[in-house]
């Protein structure tokens, strides 16, 4: 199926892109995300009338994902979990843990934005981990895991 990007997708194309994709991934993904359009004369037309605004709204996003990543990088965010006596975790400290820490102190994440290099942090002790606000802007954050005893 061939449509028209509206927004950045990785390993796809950029804005304004006329790209060819399978049918499944265009009907169930990116055309109900409002990512992409139908490649029709009529959609393509319209997207020229608009290209200059939806170009504006893309940098808008691009600059406010760039200044939150400023603030967020390098930061080092606490979490408390249960450990045993030799540092392993009951349990682990997932995405979504550290989502939730990052949105306590203000900052609006989504647990789908974190990327954890090494999957799930089972140990206590820093780690490092990657939150992508946007497909071009990646924050880099510590995150140290303290081991509380049962």
């Amino acid at each position: 199926m061939q449509i028209i990007l509206l927004d950045k997708v990785v390993n796809l194309g950029n804005l304004g892109d006329l790209v060819k994709v399978k049918d499944g991934y265009a009907r169930n993904f990116l055309i109900p995300t409002g990512r992409a359009r139908r490649a029709t004369a009529a959609a393509k037309a319209e997207f020229e009338a608009k290209r200059a605004e939806l170009e504006k709204a893309a940098a808008e996003k691009l600059a406010a994902a760039q200044a939150e990543g400023e603030k967020l990088a390098g930061k080092v965010f606490k979490l408390t979990q249960k450990a045993g006596v030799d540092g392993r975790l009951f349990g682990s400290v997932t995405n979504h843990d550290i989502a939730d820490e990052l949105n306590k102190q203000g900052f609006k994440v989504l647990k789908s934005q974190i990327r954890l290099p090494n999957g799930p942090i089972k140990t206590i002790g820093d780690n490092t981990v990657n939150v992508a606000l946007h497909t071009d802007v990646v924050a880099e954050v510590t995150v140290s895991v303290y081991g509380e005893t049962a």
